[in-house]
Parts: structure tokens; C-alpha cells; sequence
């Protein structure tokens, strides 16, 4: 099969603000995630092996397979892209090259590195090589096609609060799992029972193939394809939601359901300019609001429900 890839280079003072919005574009037509490419990236010199470039270019990237399909979706978001310049000022244009199979599955992985995210845990492409230090504990992860390997800061944002809420032996729910990365670093600190659900089939495999690789077993975790009110009828001491603000705001209604009480939700994924909305919401079904952390513009909330 033949892909798309469709860069979107973009010019905006509120960088964040603009990558939520040309990836929710992307969202639209089905794709599970996108590759950010950041001016702004300072990687800690000599940190792991073969640090990332620096891109000349702020951009979102998404991956399209060429087919019937494919003319009308580019059409579609050159259409959107040019209403976020209307509407917000959001300068953008659209680069496309087309890529075989093999190129398309590899391309994404120059992008990954070696990255602590917590202060314990480092995030390991499977690819790279990385030598830990006392303490630390490492996440091999292979993410498959842009779900992730936790470097953003609402993912490492989310790692932090589960260091700093989950208790050994606490049972962990993880919706929209993606990668597997929350579930691995709640096993990883003591959880033991994991479940992670995501609508997404291709995410599901990829989460399962992570949890093994990293040595977790079969017997405490489970992944579910659907949604969160169809698949999960058991109750968890910390819940993790690591998506789009308003998906967390219409979550939060079936939150409390599968939520012990004094349960701990984390979450994130919510632009600062949203964070207000998520814990209004919040405190409408119950939850107290523990803590409330900003990383890059990018918001973390955690609240308890009694």
C-alpha cells in the first residue's frame, strides 16, 4: 500500500493552542494520532543516543492511505486549515509526499528517543539504546504508527500524577490507552490490576504487545476495544483519561460509575485555556479537586471523589 504523508507547517504565536487544532482537523478524518514536529525542542545535552534534531519548522503531521479516499481528505483539510487561519489567525500550508509501506512504517520512528518523564521512569524506544541509573525504571516501548511513546507533556504530565497518587496494589483503569504507556508505568509503580480501553483496534494490539514486552503478565491486565460506558462494569482506585478536553468533559459523566470511593481521576490532554471547563465539570459529579498542574500550556488535573 501507498501513504500520504500530509505535513502542516504552521505559524502561530500560541504554538500548543495550534497543534490541538490542525490535530483535531486530523482527528476528524479517523486518524488515532499525529507527529509534532517543535522548534522549541531542547533536549538535555548528552541525554541518550542520538538526539533529535531541532526542526526548522513548527508542524503537524498526519498519514493518510492513498486511495478513493485520499484526494477528498486532503481537500477537506486544506478547507479546515484555511477557516483556523479565518477564524484564528493560524498561518498554515500543507507539504505532501507519498511513501511506500515500508517507509511509512519506519519513518515516525527517527522522531523517538530515550526521555525521562518522571522521577523515576524513562520512556525506551525499543530501537535505542539507554543505560539506567539507580532508581530509575524502564519502559520499553514500541508505539506503532504515532500513538505515542510519552515524551509530549500531557502524557508525561499523566506518568507524574500516577508516581505521585498510585499506592501498591491499587487496581488502575486507563481510557484511551493507546500505546499502553499509562497502564505500563501503573504496573511498573505497583498496580495490580490494569484494564485499559481504546476504540481503537490497531492501539489495542499495540498496548498488548508493550505490556508484554515489558514484562507484565496477562493475568493482571485486560484491554478493551469500545467505549467507556459499553465496556467497563468494574470499579478502580485511580482512573487516567490522557485525550481531548471535551471528550473528558462528557467521560466525566460515567467517571464516578466505575470510580471507588476516595478514588483518584487523573486528567489530561486539556489545553490551559480549557482547564477551567474540566474541573467545573468535575466538580458537578463530586470530585474535589486535588491538584491542578501546567506544563507548556498543557494542563493535568486530579481530583478525589468521595
Amino acid at each position: 500500500m501507498t501513504w500520504i504523508e500530509a505535513k502542516v507547517v504552521f505559524d502561530f504565536d500560541n504554538k500548543d493552542w495550534a497543534v490541538e487544532l490542525i490535530s483535531e482537523a486530523f482527528y476528524g478524518f479517523g486518524l488515532q494520532g499525529v507527529v509534532v514536529e517543535s522548534t522549541d525542542l531542547d533536549p538535555a545535552e548528552g541525554w541518550g543516543d542520538g538526539a533529535q534534531k531541532i526542526p526548522e519548522q513548527d508542524a503537524v503531521i498526519g498519514y493518510f492511505p492513498k486511495n478513493d479516499l485520499a484526494q477528498d481528505r486532503l481537500t477537506q483539510l486544506s478547507e479546515k486549515l484555511f477557516a483556523l487561519e479565518t477564524d484564528i489567525g493560524i498561518k498554515s500550508r500543507i507539504i505532501c509526499r507519498e511513501m511506500d509501506e515500508e517507509d511509512w512504517a519506519e519513518s515516525w520512528k527517527a522522531y523517538f528517543h530515550p526521555e525521562k518523564i518522571s522521577e523515576k521512569i524513562v520512556i525506551k524506544p525499543t530501537w535505542r539504546d539507554y543505560s539506567p541509573k539507580d532508581g530509575e525504571i524502564i519502559l520499553e516501548i514500541d508505539p506503532g504508527m504515532a500513538f505515542g511513546t510519552g515524551a509530549h507533556p500531557t502524557t508525561a504530565m499523566c506518568i507524574r500524577m500516577i508516581e505521585k497518587y498510585l499506592i501498591a496494589g491499587n487496581s488502575f483503569l486507563d481510557v484511551g490507552t493507546g500505546s499502553g504507556i499509562l497502564m505500563m508505568s501503573a504496573a511498573k509503580l505497583g498496580a495490580e490490576r490494569l484494564v485499559g480501553v481504546d476504540n481503537d483496534e490497531v492501539a489495542v494490539e499495540i498496548a498488548e504487545k508493550n505490556l508484554l514486552l515489558n514484562g507484565i503478565s496477562p493475568r493482571i491486565f485486560s484491554l478493551n476495544i469500545g467505549n467507556l460506558a459499553d465496556t467497563i462494569v468494574e470499579q478502580f482506585d485511580i482512573i487516567a483519561a490522557n485525550i481531548l478536553s471535551d471528550v473528558i468533559v462528557m467521560l466525566l459523566n460515567d467517571i464516578p460509575k466505575v470510580l471507588k470511593t476516595n478514588g483518584i481521576f487523573i486528567g489530561s490532554g486539556i489545553i490551559e485555556e480549557n482547564k477551567d471547563m474540566v474541573i467545573e465539570k468535575m466538580r458537578q459529579v463530586g470530585f474535589e479537586i486535588m491538584e491542578v498542574q501546567i506544563t507548556e500550556k498543557w494542563a493535568c488535573i486530579v481530583g478525589r471523589h468521595y
